[in-house]
């Protein structure tokens, strides 16, 4: 019996911030984009938060997604329980998934729990308020003592699974409550629907233990920042790479990423963040052994800007259009669905090194499996790098990736590859 649901092995995850999506900031405005997601390649449509926002500390005009008033509610700033159904529905219908954003750590100030349970679902202060948690001022801290907020919040999500068919959950700050309460999550989400898909937004050791399918990937795309601005080196992302697949299960996911919502809003786009590394960043997201790559509202279309994280931001229509960026992201989710060797978890080729003469700005690897190969030459700087390599046993004939061209990879190769350029060949 596999770990992991079967959709996923192939999948390419797509981050979906209603409120900005679409000028209208709706579900139903959002549905009629779905069509164009999935030509480009999404496989499963991770929505973010959806949920009533409370109003108590309630930041800039229109709130955080992830101060919650209501579990089972929709905002109405998005629409209703029948928008909703009508989303799911038309993603199944194409062929995507739907994940929830789940936000198991605290509620808002004024969500519906904090007047209708026991005082003890949270922890409080002398005079009997809720903590705030960090300096999230908006929320309330639940409390994990109380195992009665454990079952609350299984309940909570069994409601959209069995009443929307929702097929999984991106768990907020996963880190910051028990591995046991996950480990009930996942035992009671999956009584109840096999294949449900569970994503946590943190990379510790113990979360592949009977409780999530994949994890960020901080740490690696912290590192890709670094050499993108000239502060790390090649070898640090090799490092961390073949460090991660000998700490985590071989089934276990990774989400690889150029952005994401924190990372958009809070520091800026992927062109401040990787300037002209973005291109070869991007392709390495789809590379990169165990990895479900993520693409970010607006990336889609190369859409260059930071969005207001409480506030109405909304992409132009007039800037929504179809672009040479959507053309390669279309081609890079091609590759990931016709190469068995880039599969996710334990279906994919492990990455295996080819050795070259420029370790700390080249990275050349092979991932294989039977009737699949992918060849990734990539130069990792701002340099024209002279390199020199052997192939070995992977000398022979290719396709380019992208165009289709035969290509004879040699014994021995050796040749200038200028800054940030890459090749992917596949046989």
């Amino acid at each position: 019996m596999t770990k992991n649901p079967e959709w996923s092995y192939s999948a390419v995850l797509y981050e979906l911030n209603v409120r900005q999506f679409t000028e209208q900031g709706t579900l139903l405005a959002a549905v009629e984009r779905l069509p164009f997601l999935r030509s480009v390649g999404i496989d499963a449509i991770w929505l973010m938060p959806i949920y009533p926002i409370g109003e108590e500390g309630r930041k800039g005009q229109l709130g955080s997604y992830y101060s919650i008033k209501d579990y089972t509610a929709v905002n109405p700033e998005f629409g209703n329980d029948d928008d909703l159904r009508r989303f799911i529905d038309v993603a199944h219908s194409l062929g995507m998934k739907v994940l929830l954003d789940w936000v198991a750590n605290h509620t808002a100030r004024d969500a519906r729990w904090v007047s209708e349970k026991p005082a003890d679902w949270y922890e409080r202060d002398a005079d009997g308020v809720p903590l705030v948690p960090w300096d999230w001022t908006d929320t309330a801290k639940l409390n994990y003592a109380n195992k009665e907020v454990w079952q609350g919040q299984v309940d909570a999500m069994r409601y959209w699974v069995e009443n929307f068919g929702v097929d999984g959950f991106r768990c907020d700050m996963a880190m910051l409550v028990p591995i046991e309460f996950w480990q009930m999550v996942s035992r009671e989400l999956h009584a109840v629907r096999p294949d449900i898909f569970l994503l946590a937004e943190a990379e510790e050791d113990n979360l592949f233990a009977d409780a999530f399918n994949m994890s960020y990937q901080w740490n690696i795309h912290h590192i890709m920042c670094d050499i993108a601005r000239g502060g790390r080196r090649v070898w640090d992302l090799r490092n961390a790479i073949h460090s991660e697949r000998a700490k985590y299960p071989k089934w276990a996911m990774r989400m690889s990423f150029t952005s994401n919502h924190d990372e958009n809003s809070w520091n800026g786009t992927e062109y401040t963040r990787f300037g002209r590394a973005l291109e070869v960043m991007m392709a390495l997201t789809f590379l990169m052994p165990s990895t479900m790559p993520l693409i970010y509202t607006g990336q889609e279309v190369g859409y260059d800007h930071s969005f207001q994280f409480f506030e109405r931001d909304a992409i132009p229509a007039s800037q929504y259009k179809e672009n040479g960026v959507t053309e390669l992201y279309r081609a890079l989710c091609s590759l990931k669905h016709r190469e068995a060797a880039l599969m996710a978890g334990e279906r994919g080729g492990e990455m295996i090194e080819i050795e070259n003469n420029a370790k700390d700005c080249l990275m050349t690897f092979v991932r294989e499996v039977k009737g699949s190969r992918v060849v990734a030459i990539l130069n990792l700087s701002p340099y024209t790098i002279h390199a020199d390599y052997h192939t070995g046993i992977y000398a022979g004939s290719y396709r380019d990736a992208f165009t289709g061209k035969r290509v004879e990879l040699r014994q021995h190769c050796e040749y200038d590859i200028m800054p940030w350029a890459y090749q992917i060949l596949v046989k």
